[in-house]
């Protein structure tokens, strides 16, 4: 246990010294206010013991900065010349003892003894919440896939779940962007906080500024009083900003502001509010094709771009669909009753269908097909038209050979990876495993256009 000693009389300060090395503290030790004062960061003590009246700062402003490095240290004052007035200052302030010189020394011993012995009970304390904070996040339930590369995403957000970092998750919609930064959110320092989110396409301009900003009685017809904003409102948690790509330019530069100086002023005010939140927007835009377009502000696409995830199209991770649609299932049981199940041609639909709706597709279909079914087991007939009258995915252009060669085998592969992703030769080049120079060197060989 560290103690920092305070007092500008070097008799005390050695009789101190002396005192607290003999019963086993490490000591560290100040003769004036401002040595104090750079103590706190330097030394980080665990007690402070400080005089009240001392040159260039008092103890009074050594107790503020303590408590401002550590909010639990204590901190006990000294005075020859005590007051209630005082005395109630600093009790108010925030110290754990007021002692008056002269004192005894075995009172004194007693009193850091309890100072330390409370410190150790709020270090404990401090611990445990943190453990049952860890032990709850351990049972969080993770989004459920098991492809490789929507466990990658998942990683890379449960690494900057424990950061302040902002981050924009893109994907199609239906991709379940909002899961993904709920489940940020709840592995996060801010679990406690509120989990807040707006769709930036649902809303016209005018009304999104005030749900975003707040806005003051009398700064629009309508507003009869003032109202703070969703960001204010998110405070101590996360703010979701889903289809960010929909924002109109005004209201991109008033959203700038408040991520960069962390305050925002309501409309119709002219007075800054203070914001503490987390930024976690979401697009399934191509934003820096509409920053080329001149739709989106390339400095807001930074800010929010600190970290990107990006949530691959249920199309491609076909293994994940049989998984997706028994959660989906399970939760169809209705009072305890058995839950439904898929037939194997059903199963083999499912993943036979592209989703261009995606996982949220799935499950709205999966949904329709409890409804209809009047058994337990889903048949093909439960299922969207759309669903069961899709073609089958075609990997070749033309009928291969009954004994393709590797060429054959890996000129459709490629060809089926770039068609699943719309074209994009970098996103494909990531899915093969490849780089993209050596894709671009294969695409010339087998002599395929995009």
């Amino acid at each position: 246990m560290k103690i920092l000693l305070v007092d500008d009389e070097t008799a005390i300060l050695n009789t101190l010294e002396i005192l607290f090395r003999g019963e086993g503290y490490d000591v560290a030790i100040a003769d004036s206010g401002p040595k104090a004062l750079a103590a706190l960061e330097d030394e980080k003590p665990d007690i402070v013991l400080t005089d009240i009246r001392m040159p260039g700062a008092t103890g009074l402003e050594v107790l503020a900065e303590a408590r401002a490095v550590d909010p639990e240290i204590p901190v006990i004052l000294m005075t020859a010349q005590a007051s209630l007035q005082s005395a109630v200052r600093a009790v108010n302030e925030g110290a754990y003892y007021y002692l008056q010189k002269p004192f005894a020394n075995d009172e004194l011993l007693a009193i850091c003894r309890r100072a330390s012995e409370a410190r150790q009970l709020k270090v404990e304390n401090r611990r445990l919440k943190k453990e049952i904070k860890r032990n709850a996040r351990a049972g969080v339930d993770r989004p459920i896939g098991i492809a490789s590369r929507f466990l990658s995403v998942l990683e890379l957000a449960e690494t900057v779940a424990a950061t302040e970092s902002t981050v924009l998750i893109s994907g199609e919609s239906g991709t379940g962007k909002e899961v993904v930064a709920r489940y940020i959110h709840t592995l996060s320092e801010r679990a406690e906080g509120p989990f807040l989110s707006i769709n930036c396409g649902a809303l016209p301009e005018s009304l999104l500024e005030s749900e975003l900003f707040g806005h003051t009685k009398g700064s629009f017809t309508g507003a009869v009083r003032d109202k703070d904003g969703l960001l204010v409102a998110a405070g101590g948690g996360t703010f979701f900003l889903d289809e960010i790509g929909e924002m109109s330019p005004s209201t991109q530069v008033k959203m700038l502001r408040a991520i960069q100086e962390r305050e925002v002023i309501p409309v119709g005010s002219t007075q800054a509010v203070p914001v503490d939140v987390r930024i976690i927007a979401a697009t399934n835009r191509d934003l820096e094709e509409e920053i080329g377009r001149g739709a989106f502000r390339s400095d807001l696409y930074y800010r929010l771009n600190v970290i990107q995830l990006h949530l691959p199209p249920l199309r491609d991770r076909r293994e994940d669909i049989p998984i997706l649609a028994r959660h989906f299932l399970d939760h169809s049981a209705v009072n305890g009753g058995e839950p439904f199940v898929l037939a194997e041609t059903t199963i083999g639909m499912l993943m036979e269908y592209d989703w261009p709706g995606n996982v949220r597709e799935l499950e709205n279909a999966l949904e329709r097909a409890v409804v209809v079914s009047t058994k337990r087991v889903i048949e093909p007939s439960a299922l969207p038209e759309r669903v069961r009258e899709a073609p089958s995915p075609r990997l070749v252009a033309s009928e291969a050979p009954v004994n393709p060669t590797m060429e054959v085998i890996e000129r459709a592969y490629i060809l089926w990876v770039l068609e699943s992703e719309g074209g994009n030769k970098t996103r494909a080049a990531e899915v093969l495993g490849i780089d993209p120079s050596t894709l671009y060197r294969k695409l010339n060989r087998y002599g395929i256009e995009v």
